[in-house]
């Protein structure tokens, strides 16, 4: 297992799409060397460490992320913004909201000026959602199950109702 596999797999989906699309605009420049290997640094893996806290960095991790703040003064810009707003989430300080938000404005960094733009437009529920500690992964996952139960029915061909597997789902995961 490589380093990127392990910066990846500890972020959710969600996430990485987050950072994928912050770090799209300097990926068209020519990716910084990683010092250790000399190879240069994916940007699927720069876009897992943006958002990656100082503190969850094993070494060779936080080696690439001061290799990117040096080539790149966007990612450092971003990495900033990105980590002030993963601290605001956790901390639930929903009262740095319009700070964040104007500063992500003047960032000069089109998607995190794009992303502010869509909070602000539903900001109430911007609002809530760092305000409240409710989550809905739970429904999330459930209906990613179902979607997955479906589609192994569809790619059988085979013709049982969905409500029939759910009773034997059911009656399997009693005994």
């Amino acid at each position: 297992m490589n380093s990127k596999d392990i910066v990846v797999r500890r972020m959710t989906k969600g996430e990485l799409d987050m950072a994928l699309d912050w770090t799209a605009p300097i990926v068209s420049t020519p990716m910084p060397f990683d010092p250790a290997t000399g190879r240069s640094i994916p940007p699927i893996v720069a876009a897992a460490l943006c958002i990656k806290p100082r503190g969850l960095l094993t070494a060779d991790q936080g080696v690439k992320v001061d290799a990117l703040k040096r080539e790149w003064p966007e990612f450092a810009a971003m990495r900033r913004l990105a980590m002030r707003f993963r601290g605001m989430l956790k901390s639930m300080s929903v009262g740095k909201l319009g700070v964040w938000l104007k500063d992500a404005q003047k960032s000069g960094l089109y998607t995190m000026q794009r992303f502010a733009r869509s909070l602000q437009r539903n900001i109430d529920a911007a609002r809530n959602a760092i305000a409240e500690p409710w989550s809905n992964g739970q429904t999330e996952g459930q209906i990613n199950r179902l979607k997955a139960l479906k589609r192994s029915i569809v790619e059988r061909g085979q013709n049982f109702s969905l409500r029939a597997c759910f009773l034997c789902s059911e009656h399997c995961n009693r005994k």
